[in-house]
């Protein structure tokens, strides 16, 4: 009886159901069924007991089995924990239950009428720091043209602007979110582009990241900072979610680019932002095509106003109902109302 009553506090303290829950691995699932149904989604089988689809009239999300992310509208986004097939059905952690599909169907609001005005860019590497180098082109210099490119058309929006450094300069990892705190930015976005050694020809496209939840393994190559616990930034991370989730998604529709997806990470540039923050890696300067866009200004351009639009969008998510507006608490309506024209 004992036994019992401890595994129902457990199941219980993760949120999931006591019945049809399951331990996988030792982190808490639930069935993605039960999800949808709870959250007035409707469940449909892709590929029976490997693939499953759920959604309304303006979300729809799929689920793989063993898959590390879920497709969200079209756009990958990394799970702290793969999806797993338990008993032929398949099953999402309570631990992204909370922090990466829950956001999607109640969005967070910022409270009062707090507004954003003011956003600091974040150029890749500098001085010393050439970042990637292909043929004769050092990242650094791409992502000081892009980061200018980005807040003369801020600007023009009327937001207030300002870069980690203006020129060819070094500056330290943790600086770089220093200076986002000290002089009160809403919004933090560093801008990189990526480089491969293996496949040139096959990798390319943008992928955005945001800080990794407190309990999962970053989702980056070098898994820089994946025993880290709590930091500073989640205390904002599903802003950041969304944020990178708005930005990818209008990188690959602007530029027709591959989607590489919402990644988490405890990079240094992310880990100590006290406000939203995102790291945007523009496209790979390795590969033949796409690394001849990067070293074009008018391709920048281009991915300046994707990442503009990006932010315009997550604006919306964010700014608070006015009073006397009507809020629903119906999850559908809740994102319809950001997502439908």
């Amino acid at each position: 009886m004992n036994r019992f009553l401890l595994g129902l506090l457990l199941w219980l303290a993760l949120g999931a159901d006591p019945v049809r829950g399951a331990l996988v691995n030792g982190h808490g699932y639930v069935p993605v069924a039960d999800w949808a149904q709870a959250n007035n989604l409707k469940v449909s089988w892709i590929q029976r007991g490997e693939q499953l689809a759920a959604g309304n009239r303006i979300l729809r999300l799929v689920f793989t089995v063993d898959s590390s992310q879920v497709e969200i509208n079209g756009i990958n986004v990394r799970l702290c924990f793969p999806v797993a097939n338990v008993r032929g059905a398949p099953q999402v952690s309570q631990l992204d239950a909370d922090k990466t599909l829950r956001p999607f169907l109640y969005p967070p609001r910022t409270p009062g009428t707090r507004r954003i005005t003011t956003i600091c860019l974040d150029p890749g590497h500098g001085g010393k720091d050439t970042g990637n180098r292909v043929g004769g082109h050092n990242e650094k210099t791409y992502t000081l043209a892009l980061a200018q490119e980005l807040r003369d058309q801020l600007t023009s929006l009327g937001f207030h602007v300002f870069l980690t450094r203006t020129q060819d300069a070094f500056v330290d990892l943790p600086e770089r979110p220093a200076q986002a705190n000290r002089r009160g930015a809403d919004l933090f976005v560093s801008l990189h582009f990526n480089a491969t050694e293996n496949g040139r020809d096959e990798v390319s496209g943008p992928e955005t990241y945001c800080i990794t939840p407190v309990g999962a393994s970053s989702s980056n190559a070098e898994g820089e900072g994946a025993n880290y616990g709590p930091t500073t930034a989640n205390h904002v991370e599903l802003k950041s979610l969304f944020l990178a989730y708005e930005t990818e998604k209008a990188l690959v529709k602007t530029l027709g680019a591959e989607d590489r997806g919402v990644r988490r990470a405890r990079f240094a540039v992310l880990r100590d932002a006290i406000m939203p923050a995102i790291l945007v890696e523009g496209g790979y300067m390795t590969h033949p095509t796409e690394g001849g866009r990067i070293f074009d200004s008018g391709y920048r351009r281009l991915m300046a106003r994707a990442i503009v639009q990006g932010i315009l969008t997550y604006q919306r998510f964010v700014q608070s109902a006015p009073v006397a507006a009507p809020v629903s608490k119906h999850p559908a309506r809740a994102i319809g109302a950001i997502h439908l024209p």
